[in-house]
C-alpha cells in the first residue's frame, strides 16, 4: 500500500511526522481537512469507543485513494479483533498494551495471511486488492503493514527491549497516561520515574534502530528530540483552540 510505504519513509526520516487521533467520532471529511492542516497520518480510535465500521472502512479508502496514511488502534491484540480491524483497510495499527513478544505473536496471527498467520480476509476494506493469492496479499497489504507496539505497563516496560526488536515492530510506541497510572503516579508525566520509563522504552527503540511514537505536546517533545508525533486527540485539540480564542476575546 502506497500509504503505508509513504508513513514508513517519514518515520524513519529525520524530519518530523506528525498526525493526530480521533476517538470520539470519526467522519469521512477528516481525511480531506487533515491534509489541509497539514498532518501526515490519521489514527481511528477503536480502543475506548466503537465506531460504525462503513464509516471506518469509507476513511480507510479515501486515504488509500489519496495515497493518505490512516491507521487503527484496535480495543485488543487479540487475533480476531486484530483481523476485524484489518478488514477495514488501514495502513497499519497502533497496539495498545502489548506487554511482551508474545502479544506481538497474537497480532501477526490477525494481520499475516498462512501460513505465517491465521487470517481470514473480507469486509470492505479488502475490495483494493488485487485477488486473492497468498503472493498478493503479502506483497500489497502485509510487507508495508505498520505496526506500533504501545508498552504502557511495567510488565511491557521489563519487555521494551524484546518488543523493539521484534521484526513485526515499526516503531516502538507509548501510552503515557496508562503508563503513568501503572507505576502508581496518574497522572503526572514529569515525575522522574515516569520520564525514565519513556527514557527506557526510546532506548530499546534505538537500540533496535527504530524510531519511537510519542503523544503529547508537540512542540515540547521536538524540543526533547521525538521527530514521530502525535498532536493527542481530535476533539481535545478543537476545544482547546477553542478555549484559546474564547480567552482572547473575553480576557481584560
Amino acid at each position: 500500500m502506497k500509504a503505508a510505504q509513504i508513513l514508513k519513509q517519514k518515520i524513519n526520516s529525520p524530519s518530523p511526522t506528525v498526525g493526530a487521533m480521533s476517538t470520539y467520532r470519526i467522519w469521512p471529511e477528516m481525511v480531506e481537512m487533515a491534509q489541509r492542516a497539514g498532518l501526515d497520518y490519521l489514527i481511528l480510535d477503536f480502543e475506548h469507543l466503537t465506531h460504525p465500521s462503513e464509516v471506518a472502512a469509507q476513511i480507510c479508502m479515501i486515504g488509500r485513494m489519496t495515497d493518505f496514511p490512516i491507521l487503527i488502534r484496535p480495543p485488543s491484540h487479540e487475533p480476531t479483533t486484530i483481523r476485524l480491524m484489518m478488514d477495514l483497510g488501514p495502513c497499519g495499527l497502533l497496539v495498545p498494551s502489548v506487554q511482551s513478544v508474545a502479544d506481538l505473536e497474537r497480532v501477526q496471527q490477525g494481520i499475516y495471511m498462512p501460513p505465517r498467520g491465521q487470517r481470514r480476509p473480507g469486509g470492505p476494506g479488502n475490495f483494493w486488492v488485487s485477488d486473492f493469492h497468498y503472493h498478493t496479499w503479502k506483497t500489497q497489504v502485509e510487507d508495508d503493514l505498520i505496526i506500533l507496539p504501545q508498552i504502557e505497563t511495567r510488565l511491557g516496560l521489563e519487555h521494551a527491549q524484546a518488543i523493539a526488536q521484534h521484526p513485526l515492530t515499526t516503531a516502538i510506541a507509548v501510552g503515557p497516561y496508562d503508563l503513568s497510572a501503572d507505576l502508581g503516579l496518574c497522572w503526572q508525566p514529569q515525575h522522574p520515574e515516569c520520564q525514565a520509563a519513556i527514557q527506557r522504552i526510546r532506548q530499546a527503540g534505538l537500540q533496535a534502530d527504530k524510531n519511537m511514537w510519542m503523544i503529547g505536546p508537540a512542540a515540547a517533545l521536538k524540543q526533547e528530540g521525538f521527530n514521530f508525533l502525535c498532536l493527542g486527540e481530535l476533539t481535545a485539540i478543537l476545544e482547546a483552540a477553542l478555549k484559546g480564542q474564547v480567552a482572547q476575546v473575553k480576557d481584560p
